[in-house]
């Protein structure tokens, strides 16, 4: 079984540790975000260090370092993809084009939005307003 490690970390600390963990050939396993039962914003950075994944866990934090730069498509897919279902800004991280969602979607809406209102929901609301 893996052992995992949670340490909670300030948003200043995200580039260093990464730099870090490239330096020493870690691999970034996935970048994570959820909203705890705070309601707060819980994103988290997993790295390899066998035998063990470290999660760095930043709370209550949507405007964030890019660490795209670092780990290239490894981090800036999963960046760009809480930048759209949950309105996170990556700061750096060119956001220009959506992976998910129509390019018209959410824009009087906010960003952000898909993630406490079904798709259809906000396709049918977009139509409406456009009719």
């Amino acid at each position: 079984m893996q052992e995992y490690r949670k340490i909670i970390i300030q948003k200043e600390q995200i580039v260093p540790i990464a730099e870090k963990m490239r330096r020493e050939g870690r691999y970034l396993v996935m970048i994570h975000a959820f909203i705890d039962k705070d309601g707060q914003m819980d994103v988290s950075w997993d790295y390899a260090v066998d035998p063990a994944v470290e999660s760095y866990h930043v709370l209550g934090e949507t405007e964030l370092p890019s660490i795209g730069g670092i780990y290239d498509t490894a981090a800036t897919w999963p960046e760009r993809e809480l930048n759209e279902l949950f309105g996170i800004n990556f700061e750096g991280l060119d956001t220009s084009k959506r992976l998910f969602l129509p390019e018209d979607m959410l824009e009087t809406q906010g960003r952000g939005q898909i993630m406490v209102t079904p798709l259809s929901e906000l396709v049918e609301k977009n139509r409406k307003e456009e009719a």
